[in-house]
């Protein structure tokens, strides 16, 4: 099942598999789910769900939003949720390079493996990473675009 699998995934990225089961769900879903409707849906408790909650809230993979007459929190995806994900993934990339960079400034003399090793990492700075920040920067330049096309429709209808 989609939503298991995608909590056993979650792990590696450091959320607990009821975040990664409410990540899913909520990519699932139709329309913003409350702490109620999640925690039924999982089978887990509501202070697990509302825990999990935050950690993606603090994330920015999920936003929380109101209902009109309701004083229940509800929760969706972020718009741009997988961009936040492949985001958070660069920023941990970077602290490795900027690590790298740190030790080769401390350090005197390496031997000639960790150089070489410390050579891999730069290259796949230059040829990897900064080409997924450009990317990410054309998916958002595109999504800006389809966002303010679409009002425009709305507008105009």
């Amino acid at each position: 099942m989609f939503i298991d699998r995608l909590g056993d995934a979650a792990e590696a990225d450091g959320l607990s598999p009821i975040a990664g089961r409410l990540f899913a769900l909520l990519m699932l879903a139709a329309e913003p789910q409350s702490l109620d409707e999640l925690a039924e849906s999982l089978g887990v408790s509501k202070a697990s769900v509302s825990t999990d909650a935050r950690r993606l809230l603090d994330r920015g993979i999920v936003e929380r939003t109101r209902r009109t007459g309701d004083r229940r929190d509800f929760y969706e995806l972020a718009p741009d949720f997988f961009a936040r994900v492949i985001r958070a993934r660069v920023a941990r990339w970077r602290r490795i390079q900027q690590l790298v960079d740190d030790v080769r400034t401390d350090a005197h003399a390496l031997p000639d493996a960790a150089r070489e090793r410390f050579d891999a990492v730069d290259s796949m700075q230059t040829t990897v990473i900064d080409r997924v920040d450009q990317a990410l920067a054309e998916w958002e330049r595109e999504a800006q675009s389809r966002r303010a096309a679409a009002r425009g429709q709305r507008q105009s209808a």
